[in-house]
């Protein structure tokens, strides 16, 4: 008779327009080094959204060469607000806008369609869970870290001894919207942000591109004059051109991420009382510009990030890696640790 191959997990990254897929043995060794997508048709309602991540699921074994018998577990990851459970908002959400996701149990209509387990994190609890395991390793289990990725919004996680922390209902590590102290952050004159929750002054309304958006691109072109971005042909378009300009050293554009790097730095600051962490994790399109605009970026939160002489001696400031994979890989080692066996 012939040996039986062992089982592996799946780890699926459910994105506004794409999924992300993967696979990963019970070593803990991934066996596709490169993204594997596919259109997520989230906006086409929940039914397609699911056959979607089935076809994803798919695709991902049939290009590492895996049988499906062997998948034991699913890990997915999507973009919140949704219950610990996978339980979408009531209120819906940016990528979730179709009523029909209302309050609708995507971890359980994934699992019931696949026939297989599956495990649910949020998509900053996934590329968090990534980020701390592959800095620490086999260390994982016995350290600590917090995560703050700037995107749209504000996503992140908290890592306690290798696992995210989830809290009573699922909304721990909602990072974006802890408020922060606005005194020397602000220039001069410069209104207090508002973030899309109605929040002032939090974290996500600095740092995020809906932060750049709505608050800081129109102030700072009033204090610019001139500056090209004003002839984009919206505020949404010239918040996407920013970070070239930043990486050009553009005076507007460095101002604009030196005020996001000293928000997730006073964001830190107060992590590191809560939760004094091994480690603190930045990720998001701003810190893979190019190395050296993400090591400036990743230099000025840590400057701006006010620990004890006992927790700079400890501390690790690092980027995530991998990030346009983190989700997918996050959510493979979720699927993993359900299993007993990371």
């Amino acid at each position: 008779m012939g040996s039986v191959e062992p089982p592996v997990v799946v780890g699926l990254d459910n994105g506004g327009t794409s999924n992300n897929a993967t696979v990963l043995d019970m070593s803990g060794r991934f066996l596709v080094d490169r993204l594997v997508e596919r259109p997520s048709r989230v906006l086409d309602g929940p039914a397609a959204a699911v056959e979607a991540l089935a076809d994803a699921l798919e695709q991902v074994l049939a290009v590492t060469g895996t049988d499906r018998s062997r998948v034991a577990a699913v890990g997915l990851d999507s973009p919140g607000p949704a219950s610990a459970t996978g339980v979408i908002s009531s209120k819906g959400s940016t990528n979730f806008s179709e009523p029909a996701w209302r309050g609708f149990d995507f971890r359980g209509a994934l699992q019931k369609r696949l026939g297989i387990p599956v495990v649910y994190h949020n998509d900053g609890n996934a590329a968090a869970l990534y980020a701390h395991h592959v800095h620490f390793g086999t260390d994982a289990a016995a350290r600590s870290s917090v995560s703050a990725i700037v995107g749209t919004g504000l996503g992140g996680g908290l890592v306690e001894q290798g696992r995210v922390v989830r809290g009573a209902a699922g909304m721990a590590g909602e990072l974006g919207h802890v408020t922060i102290p606005m005194e020397g952050l602000l220039d001069e004159g410069q209104p207090v942000p508002v973030c899309a929750c109605g929040n002032a002054g939090d974290v996500e309304s600095v740092a995020s591109l809906a932060g750049i958006t709505r608050n800081l691109l129109p102030y700072w072109l009033g204090r610019f004059p001139g500056h090209p971005l004003a002839q984009a042909r919206s505020v949404v378009e010239a918040a996407r051109l920013v970070r070239s300009y930043g990486v050009d050293g553009d005076p507007l554009a460095v101002r604009i991420f030196e005020q996001q790097a000293m928000a997730l730095g006073r964001l830190f600051t107060i992590a590191a009382n809560f939760t004094d962490p091994h480690a603190y994790f930045v990720g998001g399109g701003v810190v893979e510009a190019t190395p050296r605009f993400g090591e400036w970026f990743l230099g000025t939160v840590r400057e701006n990030t006010a620990l004890r002489a006992e927790q700079a001696a400890s501390a690790v400031f690092a980027l995530v890696p991998d990030l346009d994979m983190a989700g997918a890989r996050g959510a493979a080692i979720a699927a993993l640790e359900s299993l007993g066996a990371a």
